[in-house]
C-alpha cells in the first residue's frame, strides 16, 4: 500500500522495527548514523519502536539506548511490553502441550539447544556451543535447569542449531504434526522458534494497531519471523541484507545493509522527501 508522506504529516507516523540484522550491525551496538537518525526523525514528531524475538531483558540496553517511550512489541509478537507503565497490553502464553513437546525434541534430538522465555526470565534447558554463544550475544543472565524447574508463563521456546542441521531440524518438526497446536517460525539460520498458535510480529503490529489506531505503521524487517508484520503494515521496508523472502514482499528494499546505516538510509530519505512512501 503506497502512502505519500510529507514533513507536515511525519506524526502520523511510526517506523517499528525487527532489531538483529535490521536495526543492528553484527557488533549488536547500533550505529551512531542510525541513532541520529532516529532522534531527527522524533524531532520532526514521528513515532519509533522495535518488533523483536528478543525478551524484554534481551533488548532492555535497546529501550535504554534509544529512550524509549513507547510500547515495543517482544518475543516474536508473544507481547506487547511498555517500558514506561511496564504494562503488557498483549500477553499470549504457550498450551501445556508445549512442554511436552519441548522433552520430545530434547530426548530425540540430543545436539539442539534449547531455550524456555517466560515474561521475565529466559530459562536454558539444554545447552549447547551455539546456545552458549546466543547467551553472550543477547547479553542475558539466563536461569540453567530441566523442562520441571521452568517457572513463568512459557511464552516462546527458541530451538539453536547449527546452520546446516536446520533443514533436518525443520523437517523433524513438520512430520510430528505439531503444527495444529503450536506455531514455528525461522528467526535466523541458527534459530527456529516455537509460538503460541496464530502468534507472529503480524498478529501484534495489528494488536498494536488498536493502541494507535491514528498511525500509518512503517515496518522494517530482514529475516523470515518479520515477513508476517511486513504484510501487515502499511509500507514494508528491509536492508539490503534481507533474506529474498523478505525482499520479495517488501515495498521498499533500501540500499544499505544493516552493517552501514539502513536505518539511516531511510530515515534520511524520508524526511528529505528522496524516499516517497
Amino acid at each position: 500500500m503506497a502512502i505519500k508522506l510529507n514533513l507536515n504529516s511525519v506524526s502520523d507516523y511510526c517506523i517499528i522495527t525487527d532489531l538483529d540484522g535490521t536495526f543492528l550491525p553484527h557488533s549488536k551496538i547500533p550505529l551512531e548514523q542510525d541513532l541520529l537518525a532516529v532522534q531527527e526523525f522524533e524531532k520532526a514528531g514521528g513515532m519509533f519502536t522495535i518488533a523483536t524475538g528478543r525478551t524484554v531483558q534481551a533488548c532492555q540496553q535497546y529501550l535504554d539506548i534509544l529512550k524509549m517511550r513507547h510500547p515495543v512489541i517482544v518475543f516474536n509478537g508473544a507481547m506487547i511490553y511498555d517500558p514506561t507503565s511496564e504494562e503488557m497490553p498483549l500477553l499470549k502464553i504457550l498450551p501445556e502441550q508445549a512442554k511436552q513437546m519441548t522433552e520430545t525434541v530434547l530426548r530425540e534430538m540430543p545436539h539442539v539447544g534449547i531455550e524456555v522465555l517466560c515474561e521475565h526470565q529466559t530459562w536454558v534447558i539444554h545447552n549447547t556451543q551455539i546456545e552458549q554463544e546466543h547467551v553472550k550475544v543477547c547479553g542475558i543472565v539466563p536461569e540453567y535447569g530441566s523442562i520441571r524447574d521452568v517457572a513463568g508463563k512459557w511464552l516462546k521456546v527458541l530451538f539453536s542449531m547449527s546452520p546446516e542441521d536446520m533443514p533436518e531440524f525443520v523437517a523433524y518438526i513438520a512430520g510430528k504434526n505439531y503444527q495444529n497446536q503450536v506455531d514455528f517460525v525461522g528467526s535466523d539460520k541458527k534459530f527456529y522458534e516455537m509460538l503460541p498458535t496464530g502468534v507472529s510480529k503480524g498478529s501484534a503490529l495489528m494488536a498494536y494497531r488498536e493502541l494507535f489506531p491514528d498511525k500509518k505503521l512503517i515496518a522494517v524487517g530482514d529475516y523470515d519471523n518479520d515477513i508476517a508484520m511486513l504484510k501487515a503494515a502499511d509500507f514494508a521496508v528491509c536492508p539490503a541484507n534481507a533474506v529474498d523472502s523478505v525482499k520479495e514482499i517488501s515495498d521498499l528494499v533500501l540500499t544499505k545493509t544493516c552493517q552501514d546505516g539502513a536505518m539511516g538510509e531511510l530515515i534520511s530519505g524520508i524526511l528529505s522527501g528522496k524516499i516517497i512512501i
